[in-house]
């Protein structure tokens, strides 16, 4: 079984920078790959990057490309965050699919078998 942690959110203005990291315990071994996803307001979840453990790859959405960044060190995954907008704003939470498991880059929500408690990250104008 694998746990995921997150932290690391915060209130930010427009422009700035945050760096969420998820740690992996439990038999990580699993693992094929993991993701960031967030929870808006009145929106559904959305996944905004995929990162996959054997290779170091890594995909985004549109609205995230060139401004967020995930990577991995240890058993932690980081989501580095810079230019910040207000549209941003919402719980951001890890997820993994394990190894047999559907494509992470997909970032489809039922795909991923686990998952964090979220950290929520706000973004003022």
């Amino acid at each position: 079984q694998v746990q995921l942690a997150e932290s690391g959110g915060g209130s930010v203005q427009a422009g700035g920078s945050l760096k969420l990291s998820c740690v992996m315990s439990g038999d990580t071994s699993k693992i094929k790959c993991a993701a960031w996803f967030r929870l808006q307001p009145g929106k559904g979840r959305e996944g905004v990057g995929a990162f996959y453990t054997y290779n170091q790859g890594t995909d985004y959405i549109d609205s995230v490309k060139g401004r967020f960044a995930i990577s991995e060190r240890g058993n932690t995954v980081y989501l580095e965050m810079n230019n910040l907008i207000p549209e941003d704003t919402g719980t951001y939470y890890c997820a993994t699919i394990p190894w047999g498991g559907e494509n992470c880059y997909n970032l489809r929500e039922n795909d991923f078998e686990n998952w964090g408690q979220g950290t929520q990250v706000t973004v003022s104008s």
